[in-house]
């Protein structure tokens, strides 16, 4: 106790000498800032800024270093007071407890211990650092002349890994099918003959999309020939995914799921498991990916777009080859050995050394007399005793200089490109002329190299025993590869937002089918339990169903592909997507009303599956793959039509449910208890001020409890008797007519004329402008005042050869431009007892910003949501801006697919469009006192080009192609949806640094937020209702899971005997979200979060029980199985869950 107190002593002294310290340093510079105001009163205000900014960036170094010690002396009290309490299997701690702010949120210090201990290089860093300045390298345009003795290899022979390879785009020019028949098939056909005729002969292939429907066209000697050849190591299946994915756009929920489906088939199938990824395609590479793949049990991996600065000076360094590593993690638990390929593209010509012409004339497939030729007018020659001497010579002068830029003497060749290997003459030019160069080296040892065809796996395991004999350690590095440029000033930025119609639809399918799966697996449990002899009820089409899940799961899968999601397909490509996305949401829905369906009966007995009168269908209806969901107007009578909603989370949530309905009065009950739930009545408007006469909005308070699925009654209420939305509308200079009969309508007149619009709850006050109704101001219930104004722009494109397209964002020199209209906007102002919402009708896009009635956390937030159209448009980029008096600097966050967040810094000395990145779900800027967050329900390019500034791009339409092979513009734009929620939160205390770069988490109130806004709650109903039989609600967990604890999946597995049906083992997927602590509302949150990492997986599931668990690698891979209740003496199943960490196990739910 005695060592407590002097502890406590110490801290409190050292905090208020470095307090006074900075009060003195403050004092120090204003006097020195009002000598120089004397002395140079004419001093330009530029400098002044710079001098302020200086003063600034020092003196929050300094807080920040004050902030570590006195973090550093707070962890070791609490880890001394720690020992000596008693320990706890694990525990956890609501926020409803009383925690001093020295104190904080328990589960946050666990991830803040996981920033210390900054190794390696960091991204941000050298994007300080490099100047950017694209001086001419000579041969190697993008580089540097590249120098050699000719003895650096006489200990240490140069050992060449020549990789055969086929890159193939499911779908991009063509669709997936049209590719497959095309070409794809005839590569793999011939991939099995060639291989087969000589066990020298090599190739890597990465979409599983493609090998698996090429397994199921061949017979039963085919398929034991292709197991042969990946058995003797000659066929290597890399990274093992569905497809290889895009890393910007994509959540990563679906870059997950599509490396268990192509995992788990590759396991089936081929009996293997993926050691090395390969992502050559993809417009730069993000560290989630990374983690998935160590997690998937994968050790190395190649990458290559990454902007051509940052290679060569990689390249320079000779850190081509690190160990990436997870900015959050201390340990090199996360490492995952990276190759990045050093020049400018994955094809022959730039991938045998820096020169590009000779590397050309050593791709054999541009034999002269072929459809393909050399671009610099050198072509290739066959290999004859004649010239054999001079073209090995030549070709090992380009391998010696690329093996310079590397620390190993283990140098990596991919050899092939887009659909290559189709014809078999190709395989024969390529493997007969370079066998014959490999006998020549084999033939002459004084040259110091050997050569030979070879897999990834091949050359890692090389360079693996070369690092480790001349005890050579790779460097680590931390952060992302965005945003990419392959040359001049072409950054890759306009992909982030391409296609926002079906970035959309893609979130929609993943939300849709990560609620089917948990249902479905629920519902195959209960089935079991409730028949006593572990099967399924007959008459539900359990092996159907799951059918129309994996569809489901492929078709997201094949999506995530780098040229779905991104927007970078042509027209009837997108619309092949697009029919495969609608289609699966259609059938995931029948698998989701069928299952709730059967758990909802009181009487079990009684069920029946009718798929042609389903007992429930849902509440909108989706017409077409290229159409908004539109809600379906609901009949209503005196009898009490049952209303179902499920609850996708494992959050207990306070939601506003809307339906629309054919009565002006009505009233809902909770079916169970009969209790009157609180509602309001608003107008459905047809047009901006057009109301209709048949169908209105109906909104309710509705609790739910996590997994669950609610049971409610609407019926028709007597006349008069529900709350009503009351309206007020504006123009300026044009008083609007509004049609309506049924609703209270008022105009501004007097000072409310004058005012500003405003609207409020019990968390926070808006005011919004009357002439444009857009936000101008943030209040909170703590007093805490924020200017937060919206505005609209437009970018435009340069004029010139190279314009913005679907990849490349090159906007015109007069930068962005504020929206104006020849006509003022329509601004509809509602207010209601459930949801009040400011609306602008602008020609160009339609923007609300919603706030909710609510105690609970989602009244917190802000809602906005845009539908915007610009089909009238060329060569427009619609911008929404938050322009903020946030002193954020130059720094600003965005996450990573939704995984993780990643500091950016905007820099001047890179042009406008290199400081958009991709935002998948959320970012935010913050400062000392406080954080302005915007979280999103899909994918786009997001920029702070000023501070206090946060801009997302809603929509692009571009008239021309961009010359990066697409050969169209993007011109397929629809009316468009997108979903955001703005949260305003006080902050307290500083950041930690992890070299240079600060590590930073969402608030846990964010990321309960984003939670709701991207897996909102599923609203069905029956088909009538007269003759309906007792539903009973479905509530499989007894509390909420611990807020920092999101349920990732609950995927029933594949029957191992039984190819298409289900099994009784489900893959659970948890990932432990790390949070910041310096963001704690008040009133506090009504959740808890874990203390431990060690948690019980029977209480956090409680009352479900698991009859076995097994933890396992992220794809479920048998071979990566523990059995967790193997390892202990009792029955219950303990287990680890680090923060930011995500754990997979395979289960059987009793």
């Amino acid at each position: 106790m005695k060592r407590s107190r002097v502890l406590v002593g110490l801290v409190g002294g050292i905090f208020c000498v470095a307090l006074m310290s900075l009060y003195r340093m403050l004092d120090l510079m204003q006097g020195a800032e009002l000598q120089h105001s004397v002395n140079s009163p004419v001093l330009q205000v530029d400098q002044e800024l710079s001098h302020l900014q200086q003063k600034i960036d020092r003196l929050e170094h300094l807080l920040s270093d004050n902030n570590r010690l006195v973090a550093t002396l707070r962890n070791s009290l609490i880890h001394r007071k720690a020992s000596w309490e008693p320990k706890r299997g694990a525990a956890n701690v609501s926020s409803d407890t009383n925690h001093s702010q020295a104190d904080e949120l328990p589960g946050c210090r666990l991830a803040g211990k996981m920033k210390d201990g900054a190794v390696g290089v960091q991204l941000l860093d050298v994007y300080d650092l490099l100047p950017f300045d694209n001086l001419d390298g000579g041969a190697w345009k993008q580089g540097f002349e590249i120098r050699y003795h000719g003895n650096e290899w006489d200990k240490q022979p140069l050992e060449i890994f020549l990789v055969p390879h086929s890159h193939n785009d499911p779908g991009w020019l063509k669709t997936f099918d049209l590719y497959y028949q095309d070409q794809t098939r005839h590569i793999l056909n011939n991939m099995l003959i060639k291989l087969s005729e000589d066990h020298r002969k090599k190739m890597i292939w990465a979409e599983v999309s493609f090998f698996s429907k090429w397994w199921n066209d061949i017979d039963d000697q085919k398929r034991e020939m292709v197991k042969r050849l990946v058995g003797a190591g000659q066929l290597e299946l890399v990274t093992g995914g569905w497809v290889m994915a895009d890393e910007a756009n994509s959540h990563y929920f679906a870059l997950l799921d599509q490396l268990i489906e192509g995992h788990q088939w590759i396991q089936r199938h081929l009996g293997v498991k993926p050691s090395s990824g390969w992502a050559v395609d993809p417009f730069g590479h993000s560290p989630s990916m990374t983690y998935l793949l160590k997690g998937a049990g994968l050790s190395n991996m190649v990458i290559q777009r990454v902007h051509y600065a940052v290679k060569k000076h990689f390249a320079q360094q000779q850190t081509l080859e690190f160990q990436w590593r997870q900015s959050w993690d201390s340990t090199p638990r996360s490492d995952i050995t990276c190759h990045m390929m050093p020049f400018y593209s994955y094809d022959v010509p730039h991938t045998c050394g820096p020169n590009p012409s000779v590397c050309c004339q050593f791709d054999f497939h541009r034999l002269p007399g072929g459809r393909v030729f050399c671009p610099w007018r050198i072509p290739p020659k066959p290999i004859t005793e004649q010239n054999i001497q001079e073209r090995a010579l030549l070709l090992l002068d380009q391998y010696r200089q690329k093996s310079r830029l590397f620390r190993s003497p283990v140098l990596l060749v991919p050899l092939g490109d887009d659909f290559r290997f189709v014809e078999s003459s190709e395989w024969d030019a390529q493997f007969h002329n370079y066998q014959k160069l490999f006998d020549y080296f084999d033939q002459h040892p004084k040259l110091h190299v050997k050569a030979q065809f070879g897999t990834l796996s091949d050359y890692f395991q090389a360079l693996q025993r070369r690092l480790s004999a001349a005890g050579t350690t790779l460097p680590t590095l931390r952060g992302d590869f965005f945003t990419y440029a392959d040359r001049d000033d072409h950054y890759w930025s306009g992909y982030f937002t391409s296609r926002p119609f079906y970035k959309h639809m893609d979130r929609m399918l993943e939300a849709t089918l990560r609620a089917t799966e948990i249902l479905f697996t629920l519902t195959l449990a209960e089935m079991r339990r409730f028949s006593g002899n572990g099967r399924v009820v007959a008459d539900f089409p359990a092996r159907e169903h799951f059918q129309r899940m994996t569809e489901g799961r492929r078709n997201l899968a094949l999506f995530q592909h780098h040229d779905a999601v991104t927007g970078t397909a042509r027209d009837p490509v997108v619309v092949d997507y697009g029919t495969r996305l609608f289609r699966s949401i259609m059938n995931l829905r029948q698998v989701l009303q069928s299952s709730a369906h059967w758990l909802l009966l009181l009487d079990k007995s009684i069920y029946h599956h009718d798929q042609s009168k389903p007992f429930l269908q849902m509440d909108d209806v989706i017409s077409a793959q290229d159409a908004l969901p539109q809600k379906t107007p609901l009949v209503l009578s005196d009898e009490p039509r049952p209303l179902i909603i499920f609850n996708p989370t494992e959050q207990l949530r306070t939601s506003v449910i809307t339906i629309v309905v054919d009565s002006l009065d009505a009233r809902v009950v909770d079916a169970e208890t009969g209790q009157p739930m609180a509602a309001q009545i608003s107008a459905v408007w047809t047009e901006p001020s057009r109301a209709s006469t048949e169908a209105f909005q109906f909104s309710f308070v509705a609790e739910l409890p996590p997994l669950s699925l609610v049971v409610y009654h609407v019926s028709k209420a007597s006349a008069g008797s529900s709350h009503r939305a009351k309206y007020i509308f504006h123009r300026r200079g044009n008083t609007p007519t509004v049609h309506t009969k049924h609703f209270q309508v008022s105009h501004l007149t007097g000072p409310d004329a004058d005012a500003p619009l405003s609207l409020s709850n019990k968390h926070l006050q808006i005011w919004s402008s009357l002439e444009t109704g857009l936000l101008q101001k943030l209040r909170l219930q703590s007093g805490l005042v924020r200017k937060v104004q919206i505005q609209f722009l437009w970018y435009g494109t340069r004029t010139g050869a190279d314009r913005s397209g679907a990849y490349l964002f090159l906007p015109g020199e007069e930068g962005a431009q504020l929206y104006s209209s020849s006509d003022p906007p329509l601004v509809r102002v509602s207010k209601g007892p459930i949801f009040s919402d400011i609306t602008s009708c602008y020609q160009h896009f339609t923007h609300t910003v919603r706030l909710l009635h609510l105690d609970g956390h989602a009244g917190r937030s802000l809602e906005i949501s845009n539908t915007v159209d610009i089909r009238s448009e060329k060569n427009r980029e619609l911008v929404m801006r938050l322009a903020s008096d946030v002193a954020n600097g130059n720094r600003f966050f965005s996450d990573l697919n939704g995984f993780q967040m990643q500091q950016r810094r905007t820099l001047a000395k890179l042009p406008l469009q290199a400081n958009f990145y991709p935002m998948s779900s959320s970012s935010f800027l913050q400062d000392s006192a406080s954080r302005l967050t915007l979280l999103s329900a899909q994918s786009q390019a997001v920029a702070s080009l000023r501070p206090g500034e946060l801009e997302v791009v809603l929509d692009r339409r571009l008239q021309q192609d961009d010359n990066r092979g697409l050969g169209q513009g993007v011109t397929d734009n629809k009316l468009t949806a997108n979903f955001f929620q703005l949260l305003l939160e006080e902050r307290r205390g500083g950041t930690q640094e992890v070299g240079g770069a600060s590590v930073d988490h969402l608030s846990l109130l964010a990321h309960l937020t984003s939670l709701s806004l991207c897996h909102p709650p599923v609203t069905m109903v029956t088909q009538s209702n007269s003759k309906l039989p007792k539903l009973h609600p479905f509530r499989p967990l007894s509390s909420s899971l611990p807020c920092d604890i999101h349920l990732l999946n609950m995927r029933t597995l594949e029957d191992a005997q039984e190819a298409g049906s289900p099994s009784q083992e489900a893959a659970l997927l948890l990932h432990r979200k790390g949070f910041d602590c310096s963001a704690a509302p008040k009133p506090a949150l009504k959740c808890t979060w874990s203390v431990h990492e060690e948690v019980n997986l029977d209480d956090l599931f409680s009352p479900l029980q698991f009859r076995s668990v097994r933890h396992s690698g992220l794809t479920l891979l048998r071979e990566d199985d523990h059995d967790e209740s193997a390892r202990q003496q009792q029955p219950s199943h303990m287990t680890r869950l680090r923060p930011m960490e995500i754990s997979a196990f395979r289960v059987e739910i009793d």
